[in-house]
């Protein structure tokens, strides 16, 4: 077993879904089977705009070949594990590259940069989390008055897991999934309900949006941005009970069950449709929006 990194670009031409599976030749092969049982980070190239950099994590359970395309292979991720980062990370910063693992013996980055499948070293998957993971950054914009006496924030002390099981109880935990799960869903929506369209924000400077799992945890439902909703208190309960759904294109879908749909309809926003995130990548994906229509909703 051991750590790696998969090159993942949302346009790309092989069949892959982050929280899935993800596609690649056999020249990969050796590689992608060193992964195995391990976590994995996924990269977006620089070459791509507005690239994430480095997004998420996930764990690969096995490796089968792809069925449908002779020659090609599939890394099974383990349901569950797959992770978007609360802070997408740059391949590098003032202090130079990231993935120190890259570099060559003179300090240049190498060819190996280029892979779309490489091993990742135990102390470079560390540094790259601690950045993804630290979600300590407001959604709003601070003022002075957040800042400590000094002037100064305290740094975050680095990861350091001394053992391979504290880092799996951390990567699993649900308090620092459903953490970073509702920052990167609330900063999609821009902390707005996507069905009323309302942006409301309490005394305290906290959003009153949920960030809302389309496919639920408990139906295996992943951490991943395209299976998330911000939604109000109420839309998030008629959400659940299944008295509105989401169609493919984002129409907002009223259950015959609900006692009250010229309320309800009211409730949402003018154009009858969720409100989506500009970028692609953060929008409902479709495959969620059937699970729930399938699985959920109550028409």
């Amino acid at each position: 077993m051991g750590f790696g990194v998969f090159i993942h670009r949302i346009d790309s031409i092989y069949d892959d879904s982050p929280a899935d599976r993800y596609q690649f030749p056999a020249q990969y092969l050796s590689r992608v089977e060193a992964c195995v049982g391990d976590w994995i980070v996924y990269y977006e190239p620089r070459k791509v705009a507005e690239t994430r950099g480095y997004f998420a994590i996930a764990k690969v359970e096995r490796v089968v070949s792809d069925p449908t395309e002779p020659g090609m292979f599939l890394a099974l991720i383990e349901p569950g594990s797959y992770l978007d980062f609360a802070s997408p990370v740059p391949f590098s910063d003032d202090d130079g590259v990231i993935e120190r693992g890259v570099l060559n013996e003179d300090g240049r980055i190498s060819g190996r940069a280029q892979a779309a499948v490489r091993p990742l070293s135990p102390s470079d998957f560390d540094r790259i989390i601690a950045r993804g993971l630290d979600d300590r950054a407001p959604l709003l914009p601070r003022t002075d008055a957040d800042l400590p006496p000094n002037g100064f924030r305290e740094e975050q002390a680095p990861f350091a897991f001394e053992e391979s099981r504290e880092r799996v109880s951390y990567l699993s935990s649900r308090i620092v999934r459903d953490r970073v799960f509702r920052r990167i869903v609330l900063r999609a929506y821009d902390e707005r309900c996507a069905i009323s369209g309302l942006k409301l924000i309490n005394g305290g400077g906290r959003a009153e949006v949920a960030a809302v799992h389309i496919q639920p945890v408990q139906a295996n439902g992943p951490d991943i941005v395209g299976n998330g909703l911000a939604l109000s208190g109420t839309a998030h309960w008629m959400f659940d009970r299944g008295l509105i759904s989401l169609s493919d294109d984002l129409d907002v879908l009223i259950s015959r069950h609900a006692n009250d749909p010229d309320g309800v309809r009211a409730f949402i926003n003018r154009s009858g449709r969720a409100i989506a995130p500009q970028r692609a990548f953060e929008r409902p994906h479709p495959h969620f929006l059937r699970w729930h229509r399938e699985h959920g909703f109550k028409q």
